[in-house]
Parts: C-alpha cells; structure tokens; sequence
C-alpha cells in the first residue's frame, strides 16, 4: 500500500493482507540500502496471525519517493510523519541496524504511541570503520562487497527464508546494488553510513523510552556485535524499561540468516 505523504508516497507492504483497524499495527524498518523485502518472512507471518504489518521503504529508497534522510533525527520525524498521515495512534516498531536507532530514535519522540520496540542488529555507538566509510563514497560497488562479506555467516539461507540453495550473498548484493541505482540523487550507502557513524543520542533515546523493548543480537555478528549492544541495555534496565535480550545465530542479517529464531523471538515479545 502506500501513505500518501504531503507531495510524495511512501510504500509500505502489508504481507498480503488488507488493513484491519481492530488489529494491531507493527512497523517494520529497514537499514542502509535495503527495503521491506528483507522482512518477508517475519512480515507475512505476523500480517497472517492478528497484526497490521506496514515494512515500509524508507523514503528515498525503492518504491518510496520523497527525500532520503540524512540522519537518524531526520528519519525518525519522517516516521512521526507517517504514523500521522496513516492515522496510526499506537503501533510496535521493529528496526534492524540503522533502522533499530531510527526506530530507537523514533519511540523516544513519540512515547505512549509506541506500544514496543525491538532492535535487531544493533549497537551504540554504531561507528563505520574509516576505510568502508570512504568505500561507500568513492568506490560503492567494493563498499558493498564489504558488507556483504562483514553481514553474512552463511552463503545459503535456510529453506523458510528464500527457500533451499538460494544464494544469500548475491541476493543482499543485488538489492543493495539495486537499491543504490534507484536513487540518482544521493549516495544512499555513503549517507545511511554517516548517519549511523554520527547518531550520539542512543543513551537518552534508551533512557526517554516508555515501552519494553528487544534486543535481537546475532552470535557471530562482524557489523554490530553483541558486545556493542551493552550500553544500550545496560541504560535500559537502569531507566526501568522492561529489556530482553535474545541470541540467535549467524550474522548481522538475522531476519534470513535466522528466520525462525528471529521471527519466535518477535512472537514471544509482541505477545
């Protein structure tokens, strides 16, 4: 579907299933040169068993048009924005990697309309290393190589993701190259890059919150390993929030690489 903002639309898809208002609602978002499709199994799931699903394309980025933000900040009132011009009062929120500070970022602003907030493939601060930074703006073609070495524990995705054999590599570089080339504009790589290299609001985002929240940290994680997650739990408990921490294993992009075990871990949590 897609929310008519003021001058552009964003896409959002709904797992198959037409909005119910007596449901309730989860936002799924993305992180850097992705789009709602890295959520395919989690989505469909949830929008076959009781939820409003809405993973939306931030905008900018594939089949959302409108400007691409060049914060975490700035994304974070852009999904303010959305959730008022869908007429959504309460919603979950789920972000992995840069979309978890976007969505961290996002449920500290908005307080009692965020009902929870699960992080997946997060940390604080979230720093690019030097060289990948660079990469993303000179050479983006080996920037994405990079990350899709760093992100990947396997080649082939468990069967309940894209199914047996699919080649899980060169299906994440295919649509990061895709989503790069849909954008003539701005440099989506090199900017989602320095937004997540200069967020330092992480803490008294954590600390504003008013909903419990979900940390979903993959084992073998090289992007944001679980050690990079602490402070952000650590700041949670101390504010009183009700945290859980769950391990599941392989790499950064838990969602394929973990399907199952990401998708029960969302189930428990949103239950």
């Amino acid at each position: 579907m897609n929310i008519a903002w003021p001058g552009f639309d964003v896409y959002a898809y709904t797992g198959g299933k037409a909005f119910n208002a007596a449901q309730p609602t989860v936002v799924f978002i993305h992180g850097v040169l992705c789009d709602h499709s890295v959520w395919v199994l989690q989505s469909r799931y949830l929008a076959h068993h009781g939820w409003n699903v809405l993973a939306i394309d931030l905008p900018g980025h594939a089949r959302s048009a409108g400007p691409a933000a060049a914060s975490v900040e700035e994304a974070a009132d852009q999904i303010h924005a959305m959730l008022d011009a869908a007429g959504l009062d309460r919603v979950a929120v789920v972000g992995h990697s840069w979309g978890s500070l976007i969505a961290l970022e996002a449920a500290a602003r908005l307080k009692q309309r965020i009902s929870h907030l699960a992080l997946i493939g997060t940390a604080f601060p979230m720093p690019v290393a030097a060289p990948l930074l660079a990469a993303s703006l000179a050479e983006p073609d080996k920037a994405i190589a990079m990350i899709n070495v760093f992100s990947r524990a396997t080649l082939a995705a468990p069967p309940s993701a894209f199914g047996p054999g699919t080649w899980v590599y060169g299906a994440s570089t295919a649509l990061n190259r895709r989503v790069l080339a849909g954008n003539r504009e701005v440099n989506l790589l090199h900017q989602g890059f320095t937004a997540c290299n200069n967020y330092t609001q992480g803490l008294q985002a954590m600390a504003d919150l008013s909903c419990p929240v979900l940390f979903v940290n993959g084992a073998l994680d090289q992007m944001t390993p679980p050690k990079a997650t602490q402070a952000l739990i650590e700041q949670g408990q101390r504010s009183g929030n009700k945290v859980q921490v769950v391990s599941v294993p392989m790499g950064h992009h838990q969602m394929n690489e973990s399907p199952e075990e990401t998708l029960q871990a969302l189930r428990q949590f949103l239950r």
